[in-house]
């Protein structure tokens, strides 16, 4: 709960009896690796907290391939977040790229600890504006502008996710076949 909790006053401070409501609704689990967290046509149940692994976070296209749309490392709060929002089911599967322990905390008691504590509701406030309006901005401009071999040069600026993804995941996420993304490879070094 430690890592859980500084995450968490990075973004806006909760009081004592906030944390304790909050502790209330989590509980610590275990996925392993390949284990769907959520299913596409599913409801959204949890939202996370990944302590530990890797998740990937993908929709299948119409000829059943996986596209992966982000990948979360730790210390990231994961969620169907457009799924919650509009409570219908998800357009996203949600999984287990390593074995990973969260904490994992109800979508419906957490939304209650929305309206009774504001520093939470600020909290969530903040979060959703940093992770999904500023930093997914770069994102969009970059898959509508940028070439697969330009968003892969960014991808392999972070080290530490890109040894830890499969080239087939990468492959998904540059929205390119292994083959190709075989020829960028060389094409760079």
């Amino acid at each position: 709960m430690k890592e859980f909790l500084e995450q968490i006053n990075l973004y806006y401070p909760l009081s004592q009896e906030t944390i304790a409501a909050l502790s209330k609704i989590c509980t610590e689990e275990n996925y392993p690796k390949n284990e769907l967290m959520l299913a596409s046509g599913a409801m959204s149940r949890y939202y996370y907290f990944l302590q530990s692994g890797l998740i990937g976070y993908y929709f299948n296209n119409e000829n059943g391939d996986s596209v992966y749309k982000i990948f979360f490392e730790e210390k990231s709060f994961v969620a169907s977040t457009s799924s919650i929002i509009k409570n219908e089911p998800s357009d996203f599967n949600i999984i287990a790229l390593e074995d990973c322990k969260v904490i994992q905390y109800s979508v419906k008691e957490y939304r209650e600890l929305l309206h009774k504590h504001h520093d939470l509701a600020m909290f969530h406030l903040h979060y959703l504006e940093k992770n999904w309006v500023v930093k997914k901005e770069p994102l969009e401009i970059s898959l509508k502008y940028e070439t697969a071999k330009q968003r892969y040069v960014s991808l392999l600026e972070n080290e530490s996710l890109y040894h830890r993804l499969k080239q087939h995941h990468i492959a998904s996420y540059l929205g390119v076949t292994p083959t190709q993304l075989s020829r960028i490879r060389k094409e760079l070094k």
